[in-house]
């Protein structure tokens, strides 16, 4: 008579157990680093282009690297999806610390935007790559875990990224704005080596059919988006010219590097994409008027209003934490529609602060409530995402993600500015009306949420 021996269980993966630690702290630092520089940039911008006598250039030097970034994206989708993410994040760390050093030794504004361009072209490369890491390197129950430590990776720079560049350009100038980042860069990507070396090495396959053509629209989409940007921060006709063009090419040039049925809202990935540039667009567009609205309205200080931004980013990290220790969901639209309905109560609450008697921590309060619905929606629609895609397809459905997110965002970024400088100064009005439109997106992208589910197929 034999005695069954006792298998020893396996111990679950975790998102820190030694197979995956280096990697998940190299590409949460890497993260986290693209978010710092996001952030203090801007801050140092002023100084630089008062130091390098370059204005007429200050808004190429944002336009600029964004066009970059959303070709890079395109470029990084087709090559992770033909070699696999280990060329594509290595080259997006060169190019990205190459622009970050030819942009902080820069002698005049002209070279600072070349390096800029190169500088976005790098974060546009590693964006995509991290994406399709994830795919390849995290079991499907660990996903949600590491796009809610993503999430968080944006709350430190969120917080102290502004104020550290500001003392930064006080205390040692500006330079060290850019050149400092790449000192964190290089040690992030080598802590990521181990991992990327155990995926193994990628088949090398052709590119898929049309990869030449999707990165020239890559390009016109691009050049539209920067055109965007500046029109943007024009006035009068000019502006009206300018955005409408910007606005043709992006009509013409999108939909090519979208997945197919986008635009009609198809059920599955079309769907989850569009829901998450639906939610960037609401929350990006009221995000741009809390300060102006608070400090003209409200008389808040500009530290004062900065804090209620915080207010958001803060409840953002917390609505990933949530999503990422809740239980699987039954329907895989639970989770983006609860986030966009959040999104589309709280930019709408905002417009509290417009009524003199309400207390202005009512429109704070409705502003946590958008940045939790934010953290419950865009780890799970980037979990969607990636489920919904096959291996081969990961890179250009990541690429499509983000494409959508970027897009989305600076097209309701242009036109909002175009409604608060319609006037001689923007008022109640204007600020009602595009918060109503950044609650309206958000309230589509509800309704719209059931459609991530496929159907399932017919039986015979």
């Amino acid at each position: 008579m034999s005695t069954a021996t006792a298998v020893p269980s396996t111990p679950p993966v975790r998102l820190y157990s030694p197979r995956l630690r280096a990697m998940t702290v190299g590409s949460v630092a890497l993260v986290s680093l693209l978010a710092f520089e996001a952030l203090a940039v801007g801050t140092a911008m002023p100084t630089v282009a008062r130091s390098l006598d370059g204005l007429s250039l200050y808004a190429l030097a944002f336009g600029g690297p964004f066009a970059s970034g959303v070709v890079a994206m395109v470029v990084s989708g087709i090559w992770c999806d033909a070699r696999g993410p280990r060329a594509s994040m290595w080259h997006g760390v060169a190019w990205f610390v190459a622009g970050l050093v030819v942009a902080g030794a820069a002698p005049t504004m002209g070279v600072l935007v070349v390096g800029r361009v190169v500088q976005g072209f790098g974060s546009g490369l590693l964006s995509v790559a991290l994406y399709v890491i994830v795919g390849q390197a995290y079991p499907e129950e660990l996903r949600r875990k590491v796009f809610a430590a993503f999430a968080a990776a944006w709350v430190v720079p969120s917080l102290v990224g502004p104020a550290l560049a500001g003392l930064i350009v006080e205390h040692l100038g500006w330079r060290w704005v850019f050149l400092a980042v790449p000192l964190v860069a290089v040690p992030a990507v080598l802590l990521i080596q181990p991992g990327l070396r155990a995926l193994g090495a990628a088949d090398r396959v052709r590119p898929a059919a049309g990869a030449l053509a999707r990165i020239g629209w890559a390009c016109g989409a691009g050049a539209s988006a920067a055109l965007l940007h500046y029109g943007g921060q024009q006035r009068g006709a000019l502006a009206v010219g300018l955005v409408g063009a910007a606005l043709v090419g992006l009509l013409v040039c999108v939909p090519r590097l979208l997945p197919a049925g986008f635009l009609r809202a198809a059920r599955g990935l079309p769907t989850v994409i569009g829901l998450r540039g639906l939610a960037s667009a609401a929350f990006a567009g009221a995000e741009v008027v809390i300060p102006l609205m608070l400090s003209r309205e409200r008389h808040f200080s500009p530290t004062a209003a900065g804090l209620v931004l915080t207010v958001g980013a803060l409840a953002w990290s917390v609505g990933s934490w949530i999503q990422g220790r809740l239980a699987t969901p039954r329907s895989a639209a639970t989770l983006p529609r609860a986030g966009l309905a959040c999104v589309a109560t709280g930019t709408a609450g905002v417009t509290l602060a417009l009524l003199p008697g309400v207390p202005v921590a009512a429109a704070v309060l409705a502003w946590a409530v958008a940045g939790l619905g934010m953290g419950l929606l865009y780890p799970s629609l980037s979990v969607l995402t990636l489920a919904l895609s096959a291996p081969d397809e990961q890179g250009r459905n990541s690429s499509a993600l983000q494409l959508g997110d970027s897009l989305a965002a600076a097209t309701v970024l242009a036109l909002t500015g175009a409604v608060l400088a319609a006037g001689a100064a923007p008022g109640p009005a204007q600020y009602a009306l595009t918060l109503a439109v950044a609650a309206g997106c958000a309230l589509v992208g509800v309704l719209l949420a059931g459609r991530v589910v496929l159907r399932p197929a017919a039986t015979a």
